[in-house]
C-alpha cells in the first residue's frame, strides 16, 4: 500500500527487530491515516529538495517502542513521526530546511556531530493539526532547546 507517490506503508512499518523478536508492528487504521499525512506534509517535501531516501524508523507498535527503550507516548506509536537521514547530505542541513520550509509537530536533530556531519538522523513528526514547530537537539550531552544555528 503506497501513503504517497514515493513512500510505502511496508517502507514506514518495516524493522528488523520486530521482525527478529517476532513482534507484530502492523499499525491500527488511524495510525496508517497519520503516516500518510506525515508523507505528504514532511517526507514528500523532504525528498523533492533532496532526493531519495528510506526512513530507518516510522510507526512503531507499542511493544516494539518498549523493545527500543523509548516511551509509550512517542509520536512513532501514533504514526506521527519518522527518523531518516540521506545519503551525503549533512542532517543539520536537512533540518534547518525543514525548519524554515514545513510545517511540523517537532523536530530533533539527533546526535549530529560538526565533526562528522552525516553522523545521526533527523527526527520529524507532523499532526493533522496543533504542530507545535518545536526543535530540539539530542547528543551525548543531553537535549536542548533549539537547533544549532536556527
Amino acid at each position: 500500500m503506497m501513503l504517497s507517490p514515493h513512500f510505502s506503508l511496508a517502507e514506514l512499518t518495516r524493522s528488523q527487530i520486530a521482525t527478529r523478536r517476532g513482534i507484530d508492528n502492523t499499525p491500527p487504521a488511524s495510525a496508517i491515516e497519520r503516516l500518510r499525512l506525515l508523507c505528504v506534509h514532511v517526507l514528500e517535501p523532504v525528498r523533492d529538495r533532496f532526493g531519495p531516501f528510506s526512513p530507518s524508523s516510522g510507526y512503531r507498535s507499542p511493544a516494539l517502542n518498549r523493545v527500543l527503550g523509548s516511551k509509550d507516548n512517542s509520536q512513532h506509536c501514533k504514526g506521527e513521526a519518522a527518523d531518516f537521514a540521506i545519503l551525503g547530505i549533512a542532517n543539520i542541513e536537512v533540518a534547518r530546511w525543514i525548519a524554515v520550509a514545513l510545517d511540523f509537530d517537532q523536530l530533533i536533530l539527533e546526535f549530529y556531530s560538526d565533526a562528522d556531519p552525516t553522523a545521526g538522523w533527523v527526527h520529524c513528526s507532523y499532526k493533522a493539526s496543533g504542530n507545535r514547530r518545536e526543535f530540539l537537539t539530542i547528543n551525548k550531552a543531553g537535549t536542548q532547546r533549539g537547533l544549532p544555528g536556527v
